[in-house]
């Protein structure tokens, strides 16, 4: 083998490509036929692609899957704190040696192939979900869908959960054509769950051109408010009545769970999940980083939030709960997302800013372009400032440093947000624990 640890695979992974991304499916197509492996599993494979929404629509759906007693494998990225979240058989992480194995025989079949770390990481998870034998194996979209790597395989069920503005560099920018890009997961004749109430008009002419069974939220299926504690969900497959709210935060997550649901509905011939198994699927789900509650007294939530779309939602959230302190946003981000807009939609529920940097990652924006930022929003919303900017800024250089800041400037009644990557995100999950 050879390394003998993961840390020293994945070290040696990074450095294999000579760029982090470079989109398109040759390279892994080539690599799974050396490797004898199909690009079909034996069981429903469904595929997960959008801006927002992904990862929990992934975990309601393996909730629900996994309540009924199926056998469940899921493939999301990129993972918070360990590797290993990347792939899940049963709601359980992967070990280290399963990867290994799975790296070494990649590594053999590659010959002079050079992999990106996101290929490699592609071709382990079809190796290791075709390996555990699953009754339905969900597998999320790493970027765009047409040329991402996961869409080598075939899925029974395509879900796109929303179309906004990201990953400008290589989908494009503006909706009509990320929307195109991501329509690259129809497939003809198979469903395509749409959970994006105003889907741009390119979405809809792929799957025409696709011939795929298009299903739109609020057009082929909808959901009704039946009481503060129930909804309804109607679609083509069937309706659903007292279904209990997500466990997951946030209003906009009953919009996951229906296109969760409806895509389980379109699988009804392959597999087997009552209506019961999907209640509790709805109040079993679990998902890091989004929305997640680290600490009480003060109140400290943690999002990967790092696009205006995810991040209007998550002030939609903060303003439904209310507080009696302050409210202390941490913030760090990459250098390619849209942050002047981030900071603008938080300048509103922010009381006290703790600036940071990502600057130990090949895309982190430095520290002192983060303070930068916001002293310069700052400045332009004078009515929204305080009279220095000094109190309402502290800037540190990393993120650790800025919530033990933050941890210590808040009283207990005090809400401290801690968002902007993924990144921010581990390093708050390690800070923590």
């Amino acid at each position: 083998m050879r390394f003998n640890s993961l840390n020293a695979w994945l070290d040696w992974q990074a450095t294999l490509h000579p760029v982090e991304i470079n989109l398109g499916l040759e390279r892994i197509v080539d690599v799974l036929q050396r490797m004898g492996l199909a690009n079909q599993f034996a069981c429903p494979l469904i595929m997960v692609a959008g801006t927002n929404g992904k990862g929990s629509t992934v975990s309601l759906l393996e909730s629900m899957a996994t309540a009924a007693g199926l056998n469940v494998a899921c493939y999301t990225s990129p993972h918070i704190t360990h590797y290993n979240e990347r792939i899940r058989i049963n709601g359980e992480n992967i070990d280290d040696d399963s990867l290994c194995q799975s790296f070494q025989r990649i590594d053999q079949a590659r010959a002079e192939i050079a992999l990106t770390y996101f290929e490699f990481g592609t071709l382990a998870a079809i190796d290791l979900c075709m390996r555990a034998k699953a009754d339905l194996v969900i597998m999320e979209i790493g970027l765009g869908g047409r040329l991402d790597a996961v869409n080598v395989m075939e899925p029974d069920v395509s879900i796109i959960t929303s179309i906004a503005i990201d990953h400008t560099d290589w989908l494009g920018d503006n909706r009509e054509d990320i929307a195109r890009e991501k329509a690259g997961i129809m497939r003809a004749g198979k469903p395509a769950i749409c959970g994006e109430t105003d889907a741009p008009d390119s979405l809809l002419e792929v799957a025409e051109q696709k011939s795929a069974e298009f299903f739109q939220i609020g057009q082929q299926y909808t959901i009704e408010h039946s009481s503060c504690n129930n909804w309804s969900l109607q679609s083509p497959f069937g309706g659903m009545k007292d279904l209990p709210y997500p466990v997951l935060q946030g209003d906009f997550q009953i919009g996951n769970a229906a296109t969760a649901i409806v895509a389980l509905q379109a699988l009804a011939a392959k597999l087997t999940i009552s209506d019961e198994h999907i209640k509790q699927g709805l109040l079993n789900a679990q998902l890091h980083g989004r929305f997640e509650k680290l600490h009480d007294q003060p109140l400290v939530i943690a999002d990967v939030a790092h696009n205006p779309h995810a991040v209007s939602s998550l002030v939609a959230q903060l303003r439904t709960q209310a507080i009696k302190g302050s409210s202390r946003v941490v913030i760090a981000m990459l250098a390619d997302k849209p942050v002047d807009e981030v900071i603008a939609l938080l300048l509103p529920v922010t009381d006290y800013w703790y600036s940071a940097g990502l600057e130990a990652e090949s895309r982190g924006l430095s520290a002192q372009a983060m303070a930068d930022k916001i002293k310069h929003a700052l400045n332009k919303n004078e009515s929204l400032a305080q009279t220095s900017t000094d109190v309402k800024l502290c800037p540190e250089l990393t993120v650790t440093a800025a919530i033990a800041a933050a941890m210590r400037d808040a009283d207990p009644e005090d809400e401290i947000i801690i968002l902007g990557s993924f990144y921010t995100v581990a390093a708050a999950t390690h800070y923590f624990s």
